[in-house]
């Protein structure tokens, strides 16, 4: 069954129109969902729609808006009131800009959408305003309607279509400075820097979500499988996490070592990658430890590990090289 679109209309470039659709680029429909139900019952629980005051249940055509004002005041809007509101955008997205597609703050990014022609007119006129958006190598701005809500939408060419991406406005978005006012002003050494850069090397991928896979997902319906089989079920410990207070230092070295052991093999196919292994990482919980002795032993120590590291790599280009 195709998907419904969640909004039709118009997409204008100047004077250049043509009838478009926007259907969701995502869905949570494929996920394990629960009821609620009463546990002496086994009956689902309904939720009804009452006065707060009488207790007795409000037919849908007796509710309306309200904006609250104070305790026991509310401004009521209708719906006819609503729709006066119209804008243009609740029927046309029209362009209003073009940016370059790193001005936009991923902050700002809230869900993409798909843009399509809908129907069979209109196709030219869309084909021109998506590749005029490519060969510009930039993201049309415009508005679109959405839930009786005006959004701003980045559109981009994807293949044969646009992909639309729904931004937040400025009031919408936190600033950063109260939050991040109270991390602390650190020097970390070169040395440092040298093992977290060995470690992100070992680690390093092209981003391929088909790796990835929703364990807890997984785990939802592995559960949900036993129950109904009538199998016993596990209570499973948490996970551990490390009591230790360690040195910086020591978790970089040992880190280092933990992902050198948990690298996997070379594909044996062409163009086929094997799937990361996850390796344990230790938590950093010390400060940075200053200089001295203890520094000048730590230096001696970052130059061992990096060797080992790069030991491996230098003996298979050997091997590569004879053969």
């Amino acid at each position: 069954m195709a998907p419904r679109a969640n909004w039709k209309g118009f997409l204008r470039l100047s004077l250049v129109t043509c009838p478009v659709a926007l259907y969701p680029a995502t869905s949570d429909t494929e996920k394990v969902s629960f009821n609620q139900i009463n546990r002496k019952t086994g009956h689902r629980i309904k939720y009804a729609k009452v006065d707060a005051e009488t207790g007795e249940e409000v037919a849908n055509d007796d509710i309306m808006k309200g904006y609250k004002v104070d305790t026991d005041t509310y401004i009521e809007v209708t719906k006819d009131e609503l729709d006066d509101l119209a804008l243009e955008s609740t029927r046309t997205i029209e362009i209003d800009e073009f940016v370059p597609r790193a001005d936009i703050d991923s902050r700002y990014v809230i869900r993409p959408y798909y843009l399509v022609p809908d129907g069979k007119v209109g196709h030219d006129a869309f084909a021109v305003i998506r590749e005029t958006i490519r060969n510009m190598d930039k993201v049309a701005i415009g508005r679109v309607v959405l839930t009786n809500r005006e959004h701003i939408i980045a559109l981009e060419p994807l293949d044969k279509g646009l992909m639309g991406t729904l931004l937040r406005y400025p009031y919408e978005v936190r600033g950063e400075t109260e939050y991040f006012e109270d991390i602390q002003d650190v020097k970390i050494t070169k040395d440092m820097l040298d093992l977290a850069k060995h470690i992100v090397e070992q680690k390093s991928a092209s981003f391929e979500p088909e790796q990835f896979e929703d364990r807890y997902e997984q785990a939802l319906i592995d559960l949900i499988n036993q129950k109904r089989n009538g199998l016993s079920t596990k209570t499973k410990a948490a996970p551990k996490t490390t009591g230790n207070v360690i040195n910086l230092m020591d978790a970089l070295k040992r880190s280092l070592a933990s992902e050198k052991q948990a690298a996997p093999a070379p594909a044996k196919s062409k163009g086929k990658k094997p799937k990361k292994a996850a390796a344990g990482q230790r938590e950093m919980l010390l400060p940075i430890s200053g200089g001295g002795k203890r520094a000048a032993k730590e230096k001696e120590t970052v130059k061992e590990a990096l060797k080992k590291a790069e030991k491996p790599a230098r003996t298979a280009a050997r091997t590569k090289k004879a053969g």
